[in-house]
């Protein structure tokens, strides 16, 4: 399994941090290649599915994914329950420190992903015959790494009320990308 993890500090309460994270379909105004989010029942709560749909290049591929746990205000986890083993979570936890106001908590908000590369066939995705799968991982897993990093820092100016320079901690594990 590959995997991606980048965490930021946030200047607002982890009660807000996370129930900005439970609303999901606003997602796809954060990425590039994410062009659509769709709820199926639920509020955010286990059972939740979501139709995410992705384009890069010459693909367009929709995922469904479901929030599997969560445990409020701390984490959400989910996984992909359709054509690729996928998995991840938001961790959202208080930080010692505080916003230079001194008056506004900081809150750590991390996002975790974990994904088999090969677990996929070019049938489900809609590879053409010509171009090779591994090819296309090769040019797929940095864009994941690329695209987790634009989320996080675009939560940041959503949840804060403005841009602002962000530092984004990547933690580095044996399987990261």
């Amino acid at each position: 399994m590959d995997s991606v993890d980048v965490s930021t500090v946030v200047y607002v309460p982890p009660q807000e941090v996370y129930e900005f994270l439970l609303e999901f379909p606003r997602y796809a105004r954060y990425s590039k290649h994410l062009e659509e989010v769709r709820r199926h029942g639920g509020d955010g709560s286990p059972g939740t599915r979501y139709d995410i749909t992705f384009a890069w290049w010459r693909l367009s591929y929709t995922a469904r994914s479901e929030v599997t746990d969560v445990d409020a205000p701390n984490r959400i986890d989910w996984r992909l329950v359709k054509d690729i083993d996928a998995r991840g979570h938001w961790t959202v936890t208080p930080e010692p420190e505080s916003a230079p106001d001194l008056e506004t908590p900081a809150t750590r908000v991390r996002l975790y992903v974990e994904f088999a590369p090969g677990s996929t066939d070019r049938n489900s995705i809609g590879l053409p015959r010509t171009v090779p799968l591994d090819w296309l991982i090769d040019r797929v897993k940095p864009k994941v790494r690329t695209e987790a990093e634009r989320i996080v820092e675009r939560i940041v100016a959503d949840l804060e009320g403005q841009r602002r320079d962000v530092t984004l901690d990547v933690h580095e594990t044996p399987d990261s990308l």
